[in-house]
């Protein structure tokens, strides 16, 4: 059974790694320049993650397995990791970049691994899909807010109205979070999609992935994250381990259990997720300890997925 979970596990997350060393050798072998990555992370911020989540939520059937205490753990669990990640960002005195270490630090790949992992064991993936609908509008709303406010390119004589003004204006008009409403309004009003707009968003979605990696790799600057790797450990550590050892006691304590308890798992212990790199660029960041997270985090959670997995399954509760 620990080979098959490990054999799982390294499917899931190992390829995602290597693609983003091969956005890695491209820059450093000229195929990709400073300009090119910067444009890619743009185009995939503003329309490939959006469509992404717009295909993942619109085709959810939500209204036939709603569990109200199930969306309400999720909800009260992801705020307090968001908590716990920004008392983490408290340690580094660069202000700077305490954005950058409480986004990697809380926002797990729902959206891309969620859905894939449940499938993978049940065959199916609303528990996956009604996690994502809780907890994908808050990690984005958190990160434009701790982003927009630690942007180094923020106007430190700008008035605290027109910060919290701009952070507003950026949570409104964010890319993400318009796929995410956009997404669930259609299921919910149950408006038919076309085979052409089905196929055409589906074309945007699946590249949403693989060029966000690509362009991840290839802004990864292996100099200045040598200075960085005690901070980024200690994210990786809450993101892949404490989480899971704070909340999935709990989880088990309120009698979640199967495919529950497996979405649960994945919104704690999956790696941080490679649109934390693509937000963090796009509102003025350097990105660098994000990126530096989301590559140790990715080759870490191979492993201790797999343990927690295994514990779950060794105790009975999946």
């Amino acid at each position: 059974m620990f080979l098959d979970n490990l054999r799982f596990s390294l499917n899931a997350t190992v390829p995602v790694f290597l693609i983003m060393v091969f956005g890695w050798v491209m820059y450093k072998t000229g195929m990709l320049d400073e300009h090119t990555t910067s444009k890619l992370n743009r185009f995939t911020f503003r329309m490939l993650l959006p469509a992404l989540l717009f295909c993942d939520l619109s085709t959810a059937d939500f209204r036939s397995v709603w569990d109200g205490r199930f969306v309400l753990f999720c909800a009260v669990v992801t705020l307090l990791s968001i908590g716990i990640a920004v008392l983490y960002s408290l340690l580094h005195k660069d202000r700077s970049e305490r954005g950058e270490i409480i986004q990697a630090a809380y926002r797990s790949s729902a959206a891309i691994l969620g859905i894939a992992f449940v499938k993978n064991i049940y065959g199916e993936s609303v528990m996956a899909a009604l996690m994502i609908v809780t907890t994908v509008p808050l990690y984005n709303i958190a990160a434009v807010t701790v982003l927009s406010l630690t942007s180094p390119e923020r106007d430190s004589t700008g008035s605290r109205s027109a910060v919290i003004k701009k952070t507003v204006k950026g949570i409104i008009t964010n890319p993400i979070i318009i796929g995410i409403i956009v997404g669930i309004v259609w299921s919910v009003l149950k408006i038919p999609q076309p085979v052409i707009l089905s196929k055409s968003v589906s074309y945007l979605a699946n590249m949403a992935t693989p060029l966000s990696l690509i362009a991840l790799g290839a802004s990864f600057r292996t100099q200045e994250a040598k200075g960085r790797l005690r901070i980024t450990a200690g994210i990786v550590f809450i993101k892949l381990v404490l989480f899971c050892a704070l909340f999935l006691p709990a989880a088990v304590w309120f009698g979640f259990r199967g495919e529950k308890l497996i979405a649960i798992l994945v919104m704690l212990g999956s790696a941080t997720t490679g649109s934390c790199f693509v937000m963090a660029k796009n509102l003025g960041h350097k990105g660098m300890i994000t990126a530096f997270a989301v590559m140790l985090a990715t080759l870490c959670s191979a492993f201790t997925l797999t343990g927690w997995l295994f514990l779950l399954r060794t105790l009975g509760y999946i």
